[in-house]
């Protein structure tokens, strides 16, 4: 099994050019060292809790056993007795140390552990030894200029599981090369539900308050969110966790009582206590995170003390999405399962909220960027809805969406709106099709309808950058990632044509992609790549005039 969950682009030029690989020093040790610690005395408390519990339901049985077997155990336990003496009698182990002492007379003290280290040659340098051909510095370089990442490159987050193992792709796209590969990966533990890219750093000691940096929180099933620095590969633990399973100090490491306290299930302001189902990292507030949860919660991070600020309880049901407003830096846009949408400011949590109502479960919720009054609400039915913020309804029944749209016959498990083309928006469905939509005041109009071989789609995200603002990352139940450059396509060509420049001639459509199996031939990766793969000329037939 292989599927890829969720997705996320990082900004150009905020990726180290060199990621440093991950140093293990005396600190980290001493840290991670304490963690291993924690996580055995849990395991030892658990282990033993349930041995006395074993030992309570068993003990009359076995006491009653053990009475039933007295005239049978002494002559057992002679006989047994008796035969290990006969098996051991033949390595005469009375007189062993007798003969280590004489081999090590015979052959002296030259045969000790470090006895014949003289007669080894010890080189200075590794320049010095002819034993080894590849110098350290040309190891070194070769290393660097394989991870170099180039002010022009994106990366492209991937929380992907495979084989029931979870581990977080961090691919590389280099747009001009129709380029895109694994830079490196970092194992989770467990399955992945979503990532958001942070620039902050957190965890880390004597950093500038406004330093920018290359972070990633991941929600998954465990109720802790995971924090990653993406500048350093190889790393062993998490730079922060958010959750009962965190810390509380500055030093990344759990305060923990003497006494082991069983996990709580019942939702609580401190921490969640169900799978991670959406993340949002306030752009203006930086060193806010919003977490939205199955416990029916949204807490509030404080990504400086990597504590819980506050929890909000707006919803009666899961909790799948959450968007903060791209104006109103306070205002946060949450969906739930209990098919309602609430805009509240996290600045009131016991101040009524209003509150949309749809006609099946949630899915995602995004604000409009080019007109941050409207909001977009995804559905289970494959329904879209376009709601103004200004005009909330008295009750979630009497809502009345600017417009709605049937965008799929199954749910519509992917959603994006283009941060830098205006009215371009990207839907993502179960039943494995990608579409594209032109939005205009009229409402929205289908523009070109792909399957681009993905599977069920679970992600469609188009890429932040102006440079590369057509783009859009597509993945979903197959474990693939595909980058479909939308504006080699005629039909959405047409439809934006004063966002695209004029081309003279033929352009053949672009879809980027790597393998799931890297060992495919030459002909079968580079038909991915050019989007023969996936129909070529044969697509056109499926736009919309």
């Amino acid at each position: 099994m292989s599927m890829i969950t969720a997705t996320a682009w990082v900004p150009r030029g905020f990726a180290a050019p060199f990621p440093t690989k991950y140093t293990f020093d005396e600190d980290e040790f001493a840290r991670i060292a304490e963690l291993a610690k924690i996580q055995l005395d849990d395991a030892n408390e658990d282990l033993e809790d349930a041995r006395k519990e074993a030992a309570d339901s068993n003990g009359a049985e076995d006491m009653k056993e053990e009475d039933g077997s007295d005239d049978e155990a002494p002559s057992k336990t002679l006989k047994s007795k008796a035969d290990e003496d006969d098996d051991l009698q033949e390595y005469d182990l009375e007189h062993y140390d007798d003969d280590v002492e004489k081999d090590k007379e015979d052959e002296g003290m030259g045969m000790g552990m470090f006895g014949n280290v003289k007669s080894l040659a010890y080189h200075a340098s590794n320049e010095d030894d002819p034993y080894i051909t590849m110098k350290e510095n040309e190891e070194e370089d070769e290393d660097r200029e394989e991870l170099q990442i180039l002010a022009t490159d994106n990366l492209l987050l991937a929380a992907k599981v495979e084989d029931e193992v979870a581990h977080l792709e961090v691919y590389v796209y280099e747009d001009e090369a129709d380029n895109l590969y694994v830079h490196h990966d970092i194992m989770l533990p467990a399955i992945p539900l979503c990532v958001e890219w942070l620039d902050l750093p957190v965890g880390k000691s004597n950093v500038e308050k406004d330093s920018r940096a290359n972070f990633v929180a991941v929600g998954t099933f465990d109720p802790d969110i995971e924090i990653w620095d993406l500048d350093t590969i190889d790393c062993m633990y998490p730079n922060a966790i958010l959750g009962q399973g965190g810390d509380t100090g500055s030093d990344g490491l759990k305060k923990k009582e003497k006494k082991k306290k069983k996990k709580s299930k019942k939702a609580n302001v401190e921490f969640h206590v169900d799978a991670v189902l959406s993340l949002a990292a306030n752009r203006h507030h930086r060193n806010l995170l919003a977490s939205s949860s199955a416990d029916k919660t949204v807490k509030l991070w404080d990504l400086n003390t990597t504590k819980c600020a506050k929890s909000y309880t707006h919803h009666t049901d899961k909790v799948c999405s959450i968007a903060w407003h791209p104006k109103e830096s306070t205002v946060l846009l949450s969906g739930s399962y209990d098919r309602t949408v609430v805009a509240a400011d996290m600045r009131a949590p016991d101040a009524k909220v209003p509150s949309w109502g749809v006609e099946s479960d949630v899915e995602t919720v995004r604000w409009d960027p080019h007109d941050p009054n409207f909001f977009y609400i995804s559905t289970e039915n494959g329904i879209i809805h376009y709601h103004d913020v200004r005009k909330a309804p008295a009750s979630p029944a009497a809502s009345k969406p600017v417009w709605i749209l049937q965008a799929h016959d199954e749910s519509v498990s992917a959603f994006d709106i283009n941060p830098v083309i205006p009215g371009f928006m990207a839907t993502g469905s179960t039943d494995k099709q990608v579409k594209l939509w032109n939005i205009q005041p009229s409402g929205p109009s289908m523009v070109v309808s792909r399957d681009l071989d993905v599977g069920k789609v679970f992600s469609t995200v188009f890429a932040p950058d102006e440079e590369v603002g057509f783009r859009l990352a597509v993945a979903g139940s197959k474990g693939m990632m595909q980058i479909w450059d939308t504006s080699t396509n005629p039909a959405v060509r047409r439809a934006f044509a004063s966002r695209v420049a004029p081309v003279e001639g033929e352009i053949k459509e672009r879809l980027v992609g790597v393998g799931e199996d890297s060992s495919e031939s030459e002909e079968e990766e580079g038909g991915v790549e050019t989007g023969e793969a996936n129909g070529g000329e044969g697509w056109e037939s499926m736009d919309e005039d």
